[in-house]
């Protein structure tokens, strides 16, 4: 009959997800050559859709740690494993276009909307592969 009962777990998965989240934007804002908050508010659309793949890339992991870890403790090990690939999956992309002579981040600078694009998908699809990846 306590139907709230459920409500200090929700409340402590939450928090500590949403924490995770705004560490995850700070961190690649950080991590980043290009500045999106600076681009983003010029109104560069390649900024914000490479950024906005990123949160999504790192937030759909996320979401499948939280429904399935077995504890608080369980879902920030895996939230941090989330966090790793994503960083990295911009690096690799970066990489990858370094090596036939592009720059992402120039390009994102320089509003290169198809870049951004590129950059956002590779993003979210590195995202689901992980979240399908975790397995309990």
């Amino acid at each position: 009959m306590n139907y709230l009962a459920g409500l200090p777990a929700f409340l402590c998965y939450l928090i500590t997800g949403v924490v995770m989240l705004v560490l995850f934007m700070f961190c690649y804002s950080k991590a980043t050559p290009h500045k999106e908050w600076k681009l983003i508010q010029a109104g560069n659309t390649a900024a914000s859709t490479a950024y906005g793949g990123a949160i999504l890339g790192f937030t759909i992991p996320l979401y499948s740690a939280m429904s399935h870890s077995v504890s608080l403790v369980d879902f920030i090990l895996w939230g941090i494993v989330a966090f790793v690939v994503q960083i990295a999956t911009f690096f690799a992309t970066k990489a990858v276009l370094k090596i036939q002579g592009e720059s992402l981040s120039t390009h994102i600078s320089e509003a290169h909307v198809a870049y951004g694009v590129l950059s956002g998908s590779i993003a979210v699809a590195v995202g689901l592969l992980n979240a399908a990846a975790m397995t309990w």
